[in-house]
């Protein structure tokens, strides 16, 4: 099904990015100081926007669900849009960089659809955005694992937020050792590609947001955190065993982009996947050279006997 946000805007916003996934979608843009701006904004998704940069002098809005807004917008300012709430706005003196995720509402959970319109100082939402924005501008797409988490994340967030969800007792929720065992394979057979949250919790015929505290119960890290991991560890493999390329290496074991691959790969083995093979071949010629004296030396010792 098609989804579509209007942002019935006076003067449009430049330089827009956009990136799609199964549930969302992502996207910044700018604009450069503008005295005034007038519009609306309606989705059929539920969307999440928030300032990265900048900011408006004054920015006045209404929303269908009677929520009134005017005040200063400033970076880390954000707001939540349920879907099919009409959003009419007014921007005096603004000049910004801001982000928004759009959440399809068939993928969407039950408490965030009770959600109610909200604005306010959001550091968690602040903080995710703008690392999707980091990822974006150096990759040129994003991760489906890496948007599936995010997204799973923000909604916990989002939900307990707005207290619509029970807030489980420390050590209660957890995946029993089967069900953990049974993710863990899961993993391993769906790492070559996009792995989402929906695809390891819906097996369990539990939520995503039940999973994602489940896992993390089990464990003591996220999902992602296991995956890229688990992805690290076969690429460091092929690296080791083969002489096939780090862009093809990078694909292979589900990484989005080869500088996904080495941005991961340092942070979890701090080197690079070109400095690990070379040192792991490094390492290998030398004990070979050794042995190879080794033998040559047993070798001669026998002679020398006979």
């Amino acid at each position: 099904m098609a989804h579509t946000t209007t942002w019935n805007l006076a003067t449009m916003p430049r330089d827009r990015l956009v990136h799609h996934w199964t549930g969302g979608r992502f996207e910044v843009a700018r604009r450069p100081h503008t005295s005034s701006v007038e519009g609306k904004i309606l989705s059929d998704q539920h969307l999440i926007m928030v300032t990265l940069k900048g900011g408006a002098r004054l920015h006045t809005f209404k929303t269908d669900a009677g929520l009134s807004y005017s005040g200063r917008d400033g970076a880390g300012t954000a707001s939540f849009l349920p879907a099919g709430c009409e959003r009419r706005l007014e921007l005096t003196d603004v000049a910004w960089e801001w982000g928004a995720i759009a959440l399809h509402t068939d993928t969407a959970t039950k408490d965030l659809q009770a959600l109610p319109p909200f604005i306010g100082s959001e550091p968690f939402i602040f903080g995710l955005m703008s690392q999707m924005r980091s990822l974006f501008e150096n990759d040129g797409a994003l991760d489906a694992t890496y948007c599936s988490v995010m997204t799973t994340a923000l909604t916990e967030f989002l939900t307990r937020r707005s207290a619509l969800s029970e807030n489980p007792k420390s050590g209660s929720c957890r995946l029993t050792p089967l069900q953990l065992r049974n993710t863990l394979d899961r993993i391993e057979c769906l790492l070559s590609g996009p792995i989402r949250i929906s695809d390891l919790s819906g097996p369990l015929d539990l939520s995503e947001g039940h999973f994602y505290r489940a896992f993390r119960g089990a464990t003591g890290r996220s999902p992602l955190q296991v995956i890229s991991e688990r992805r690290v560890e076969r690429a460091a493999i092929l690296l080791s065993r083969t002489n096939r390329s780090i862009n093809e290496i990078a694909f292979d074991v589900g990484f989005a982009s080869p500088s996904h691959l080495a941005r991961t790969f340092r942070g979890i083995l701090d080197a690079s996947p070109s400095t690990y093979r070379r040192e792991f071949r490094a390492v290998t010629n030398k004990n070979d050279h050794k042995q190879t004296i080794s033998s040559g030396s047993d070798a001669r010792t026998q002679s020398d006997k006979h």
